[in-house]
C-alpha cells in the first residue's frame, strides 16, 4: 500500500485502443499496461502503457511492474532479463524475487538521455505556488528525456518542496500534456534526492505521482551532465503518504532505474 499502483493486463493481443483506454480509465490508476505478443524476436513482449489521458511512448514504473507481472505469470524463480518493446524502443528489464513472498526487485535500462531546451523557471514555480527564488541557483530547469520528456525542476531547499501547491489552471498554461514537472531537492554529496512529480490528468486537473521512473532517470542524467554524479537514490510520494524509493545509476550511455515491486492482487477480467 505504498509506492505507485499499477494494473497489468495479460493476453491483450485482441484488445483495441478504445478498450484499453476505457479499462485504463476504469482502474483510475496513473498507468495501466497491456501485454501483447512481440513479432520481433529481439523482444519478449510489447508493453502498451496507458494513462487516463491516452497511451504513452514509455514510462518507468509501468515497465518495472509489467516485467515482474510477466515473470510471475511464467512462474519464474530465477533472476531473468526480459526485453520489452515500446514506441520508444526496446528496453531490457532485469527481475528477481526478493526475500519475502510477493516481493520482487526490478531494474531497467532506459533510453540514452536526450537534452531539450532549458525552461524558464518562474512561470512553472508560480503554477505550483512558489516564488522565483525557490529555483536552485546552479541547476537549471530543463526538459530531459530517457524515453519520455519531462521537466527537471531542481529547487533550492526542502522547505520549498514541501510548500508545493499545484494550481490546475496555471499549470495548463505552462506544462505540456503528459509531461511531469519533476520538482526535486538534490544532495549530490550524498547521492540522494527527494522529488515530487506533478502533472495533468485527462481532464486537465493537476495531480501528483507517487513514483516516476521515467523522470528519475532523466534527473540523474541532468545531474551527471552538470556535477558528474553517477548514482542517485530518489525518494518520492512522501507528501501523499505513498512513499517510494527509486535507485538510479549510470550504465554506459544509459541510466538504469530500479526498485521493489510487490504483487498485490491477481484476477480475471472479461472485456
Amino acid at each position: 500500500m505504498a509506492g505507485n499502483g499499477l494494473a497489468v493486463v495479460h493476453d491483450a493481443d485482441g484488445l483495441g485502443d478504445a478498450a484499453m483506454q476505457a479499462f485504463a480509465r476504469e482502474t483510475r490508476l496513473s498507468e495501466t499496461t497491456f501485454v501483447q505478443s512481440a513479432p520481433d524476436a529481439a523482444a519478449d513482449y510489447i508493453n502498451r502503457i496507458w494513462t487516463l489521458a491516452g497511451e504513452m511512448r514509455f514510462a518507468g514504473h509501468p515497465s518495472l511492474g509489467t516485467a515482474v507481472a510477466v515473470a510471475a505469470a511464467a512462474g519464474g524463480a530465477e533472476p531473468a532479463r526480459l526485453v520489452q518493446q515500446t514506441p520508444a524502443g526496446r528496453q531490457p528489464v532485469d527481475v528477481e524475487r526478493g526475500s519475502e513472498d510477493r516481493l520482487w526487485r526490478a531494474s531497467m535500462l532506459q533510453e540514452p538521455a536526450g537534452f531539450g531546451e532549458r525552461v524558464e523557471a518562474a512561470p512553472l514555480l508560480a503554477a505550483v505556488g512558489l516564488p522565483p527564488e525557490a529555483a536552485h541557483p546552479a541547476l537549471p530547469f530543463q526538459i530531459v528525456s530517457t524515453g519520455t520528456p519531462h521537466v527537471m525542476a531542481p529547487l533550492r531547499t526542502p522547505d520549498a518542496l514541501e510548500a508545493v501547491r499545484p494550481d490546475s489552471a496555471a499549470l495548463r498554461a505552462v506544462l505540456p500534456p503528459r509531461t511531469v514537472l519533476y520538482l526535486c531537492v538534490v544532495d549530490p554529496a550524498a547521492g540522494t534526492a527527494r522529488a515530487r512529480g506533478v502533472l495533468l490528468d485527462h481532464e486537465g486537473a493537476a495531480f501528483e505521482d507517487p513514483a516516476t521512473g521515467s523522470a528519475a532517470g532523466p534527473l540523474l542524467a541532468h545531474l551527471h551532465a552538470r556535477t558528474g554524479l553517477e548514482r542517485l537514490t530518489v525518494t518520492q510520494g512522501v507528501e501523499m503518504a505513498r512513499p517510494s524509493t527509486l535507485h538510479c545509476a549510470l550504465d554506459g550511455d544509459r541510466v538504469r532505474v530500479g526498485g521493489d515491486v510487490v504483487v498485490l492482487a491477481q484476477g480475471t477480467v472479461w472485456l
